[in-house]
């Protein structure tokens, strides 16, 4: 039995519960940019890498309004998109949780850096594995439009013909550099723990707080540079992973790439090192706010079940 309070059931639930709404209102907010990123990430021709960056997004978001509209354009995917994102943000949160409550801690009752990256990589592993078809069903709505045929129209949809047309194999497309991507998480948590510990340390040492509050709430200024700082990081080392991964999904290409090291090699040959990296100025403009909304939701609502734990 544990001392530990909670707000729900468990304090690994009250982690679920903050995560799942952190990803559901910083998804919803910014899904355009989602449709964008991904549409740019499965654009094989190599004259696409020439557009201005910002240039291509601000383009991307004009074309889509005139010829799909708003809402069943810019918003195309939307369902699995949350649905996917709000499970993997609660499901990581509980895992990264509970992973991290069985680790060994030191005598101040802290982990070390590489026990924040393995757990942070565990629970990104085993989410990936869990929400995979979610992640395939919206990068097909978000290629295709309404008015593409056979075009899925929404996620039971999707996930029903998935299955039956593709079977298993379908539903786990782009698995591989989905599990290459945990590394995204992996840096991203470690970076921003170790941040959180810093400035912690540096006001314990200046005195303003005590030395055993271990986890004092800081300013909402110190999260947004701590959650943007790691989150830009991480996004830029790993982002080819996420192309890998449309290439693959996407139901207009999935047959021309045999594998992930075949995407790569011909992704290399046809359109050379900045294939790689095709959508990334849409995917840096949504990072930033989404990060900022996401750790935001997620701290406030983990200091509220704090405050208000029986």
């Amino acid at each position: 039995m544990t001392d530990t309070k909670s707000f729900t059931a468990s304090t690994h639930m009250d982690q679920a519960l903050a995560g799942f709404g952190a990803g559901l209102i910083s998804t919803t907010i910014l899904h355009p940019l989602d449709v964008i990123k991904i549409r740019f990430q499965v654009d094989a021709a190599k004259h696409s890498t020439k557009r201005p960056l910002i240039g291509g997004t601000i383009k991307s978001f004009r074309d889509i309004i005139q010829h799909e509209g708003v809402f069943r354009g810019l918003y195309r995917g939307v369902s699995p998109s949350v649905a996917g994102a709000t499970a993997s943000w609660g499901f990581y949160f509980w895992w990264y949780s509970l992973i991290k409550k069985q680790m060994k801690k030191d005598d101040q009752g802290k982990l070390a850096a590489w026990q924040h990256l393995l757990a942070s990589a565990e629970a990104g592993a085993i989410t990936a594995i869990m929400t995979n078809p979610l992640w395939v069903i919206k990068t097909r709505m978000c290629t295709t439009t309404r008015y593409t045929a056979d075009a899925y129209t929404g996620l039971w949809n999707g996930l029903n013909r998935l299955a039956k047309e593709e079977g298993i194999r379908g539903l786990y497309r782009g698995m591989v550099p989905a599990l290459f991507g945990v590394s995204h998480g992996a840096i991203q948590f470690m970076a921003y723990e170790e941040m959180k510990k810093w400035r912690n340390d540096l006001r314990q040492a200046q005195g303003d707080i005590p030395k055993d509050e271990l986890n004092a709430k800081l300013s909402t200024m110190e999260y947004l540079i701590m959650a943007v700082s790691s989150k830009t990081t991480a996004a830029v080392v790993t982002y080819p992973y996420q192309v890998l991964r449309s290439r693959l999904q996407n139901r207009e290409t999935k047959d021309e790439y045999r594998g992930v090291m075949d995407c790569i090699k011909k992704i290399k040959s046809a359109e050379g090192y900045v294939g790689f990296y095709k959508g990334l100025a849409p995917s840096i403009i949504r990072v930033l706010p989404g990060t900022c909304i996401t750790f935001l939701v997620y701290e406030n609502m983990t200091q509220y079940f704090k405050n208000h734990a029986s």
